[in-house]
């Protein structure tokens, strides 16, 4: 596969990845390898951490392969894998907290994991309230249906767990009683974040990040 081109901030030049259905495994690739190396340029991938995806159509989806360094990530670190078929020999643990999400809501083109400090930090301070409210801030209106600062916006926090097919469970229980949602925090570990395609799930990682980081200094955390 040919690399995707990406400009200085790490975001695709020349291709539109706004429409996640019935696209190309090499499309969708591409889109994972965007967003993986936009979360590298940015310090959210540190030790190869972190997985990425985006929907191929209702079947499949392609994602980070496990142990791929995101920062640097090209196409031979993404798979295809089915969204509800058998584990893929390289899947990372962390792909059923992706593939249980394409099931759960079919408008979901693109996904990210990302372990941003702020976002880290602020969910193991808000671990035992099971969520945090960002409320009051400008950049609120990157998430769809919000057009004002004077909203509000929770974020979801489940507690941390290695089996991640019992973890999956948790949080769609947790996301199924509330939202809508556009991302959720595991304590201790990081973010997951989604949108319709690669291109607005990397603007609502970079609006996540923003905004938790506020969060952390308005609480005094550091």
């Amino acid at each position: 596969m040919v690399a995707p081109e990406l400009d200085h901030e790490g975001r695709l030049v020349g291709m539109d990845v706004n429409s996640p259905q019935g696209m190309s495994f090499e499309e969708a690739a591409k889109g994972v390898v965007a967003m993986a190396r936009f979360a590298g340029m940015r310090g959210w991938v540190p030790a190869t951490s972190g997985n990425f995806s985006v929907r191929v159509d209702e079947k499949w989806a392609a994602l980070t392969a496990t142990g791929a360094n995101k920062a640097e990530l090209d196409e031979a670190g993404v798979i295809e894998a089915e969204i509800a078929g058998p584990k893929h020999p390289r899947a990372s643990a962390e792909a059923p907290l992706h593939l249980v999400r394409y099931r759960a809501a079919p408008e979901i083109g693109a996904i990210a994991h990302v372990h941003g400090l702020a976002a880290t930090v602020l969910s193991r301070r808000h671990e035992k309230a099971g969520s945090i409210r960002l409320e009051g801030w400008e950049l609120l209106k990157a998430f769809p249906g919000i057009d004002t600062h004077e909203a509000h916006l929770d974020v979801p926090i489940v507690p941390n767990d290695q089996d991640t097919d019992r973890l999956a469970g948790l949080v769609e229980e947790k996301l199924a009683a509330g939202g809508p949602f556009h991302g959720y925090l595991i304590a201790g570990h990081g973010l997951y974040v989604w949108g319709g395609s690669a291109v607005e799930t990397i603007r609502h990682m970079e609006a996540f990040d923003f905004l938790l980081t506020a969060q952390m200094y308005e609480e005094g955390a550091r």
